[in-house]
């Protein structure tokens, strides 16, 4: 008996089927993007509160850092870019932490590439310029510094020796005021998904 082909594509809760050897920009819908990330977890799921922090909600945190750290604002098509600079996680439903991304080799590194294509595609978003990846890189370290010691328990010693994180960490969670929100709690998944959605429905290319 031939043996079946291998299947390569997902089911997403809209019913769409998205090919993750070969995804077009029309394999999702908004909605399944925004829950993709909210379902998907950063530092492997572990956190000292009792949910876990969403790849959505540090999503929309290094967008505020990176907000708060331009004297003259962010575009709409930067800011988006921010948002989405994770995007391809939530489609895959896979964060896999720093550690592990080595071991996982240029397969992986290939499919992701191909995803972040898809949505660069999809969301208009501009390339990267030199100065914008430097500050996106800062600002994605300072979240992950801060997340590490305000969500998941790290001391500042050990974001510093172990996961040698040297940006300093904020203690101020740009949420609170921005959101309303409870400082450093992970939000549940619905509530992620939602914040997730309105904040890139409101900068869609054709809502600028």
């Amino acid at each position: 008996m031939p043996s079946a082909p291998t299947r390569a594509w997902v089911r997403l809760p809209s019913g769409h089927r998205l090919d993750l050897l070969d995804p077009t920009p029309f394999d999702w819908t908004d909605e399944d993007l925004a829950l993709g990330l909210a379902r998907t977890y950063r530092w492997g799921g572990h956190s000292a509160w009792p949910l876990p922090l969403s790849v959505a909600q540090h999503s929309i945190l290094v967008l505020a850092l990176r907000r708060q750290a331009s004297p003259t604002g962010l575009s709409d098509a930067v800011a988006r870019r921010e948002l989405l600079h994770d995007a391809d996680e939530g489609l895959l439903g896979f964060d896999p932490i720093s550690p592990l991304k080595p071991f996982l080799g240029p397969g992986y590194a290939a499919l992701a590439g191909r995803l972040q294509s898809a949505i660069a595609a999809r969301y208009a978003l501009p390339p990267w310029t030199a100065d914008d990846k430097k500050a996106h890189k800062r600002a994605d370290r300072i979240a992950a510094a801060s997340e590490a010691i305000h969500v998941v328990g790290w001391t500042r010693d050990e974001v510093r020796k172990t996961l040698r994180i040297i940006d300093r960490p904020v203690e101020v969670d740009p949420l609170a005021t921005w959101l309303a929100v409870k400082p450093w709690e992970p939000w549940p998944a619905d509530k992620a998904a939602a914040a997730f959605q309105a904040m890139l429905t409101r900068l869609r290319p054709d809502q600028s």
